[in-house]
């Protein structure tokens, strides 16, 4: 299967089926159902249909990356939003692909300048934190802040928080096929 625009979306959902079930850096959710959880809280949350498929998307760099997600647990941050954002930036507009490339700075961000935010924070979430960076400094606080998608940004965040429930049913892959679909570039 080709890269090819008409079939990127054949080729996510090929990855969410084939590897959708492994598991999610110690959360208590497959990747799939995490992703799909944060899609599920942004579309509940009134979202637009950008931020609802950067929810769904926001970790497929964990399957693109060729550094294993093992790596993570041994101590080595993989750069998952830089590699999933940099697979999808050709197909999508920067309105889907800029929340994903700063999902993780929104963590850091976050733990920056809210100070109740990290204990909102899985016991995985604060190990990948540390690997991440920890929380930004004050320069890097005033520099993402100029971030045209701040509050995009930050409303990913929250979701990928969010999609963590193992008791927490949510639609199949196939349910945001056709939004997917509308979104990709022509």
């Amino acid at each position: 299967m080709t890269n090819a625009p008409e079939n990127i979306v054949d080729l996510i959902e090929d990855i969410f089926l084939r590897r959708g079930a492994e598991s999610y850096l110690g959360e208590q959710v497959t990747m799939a159902q995490h992703m799909l959880q944060a899609a599920q809280c942004a579309e509940e949350a009134g979202a637009d249909n950008s931020q609802i498929v950067a929810a769904l998307l926001h970790d497929i760099g964990h399957y693109k990356n060729e550094i294993p997600e093992s790596s993570l647990a041994r101590g080595i941050n993989n750069f998952h939003e830089e590699a999933g954002a940099n697979f999808l930036e050709d197909y999508f507009p920067t309105s889907v692909v800029e929340p994903i490339r700063q999902h993780v700075a929104a963590k850091r961000y976050l733990c920056a300048v809210d100070s109740n935010y990290f204990n909102l924070l899985s016991s995985a979430s604060v190990h990948t934190l540390n690997l991440q960076g920890g929380a930004m400094s004050d320069k890097e606080v005033k520099e993402f802040e100029k971030n045209e998608y701040l509050e995009q940004c930050i409303n990913l965040r929250y979701w990928d928080d969010q999609g963590k429930d193992p008791e927490k049913s949510c639609p199949s892959f196939s349910y945001y096929r056709a939004l997917i679909d509308s979104l990709v570039k022509s």
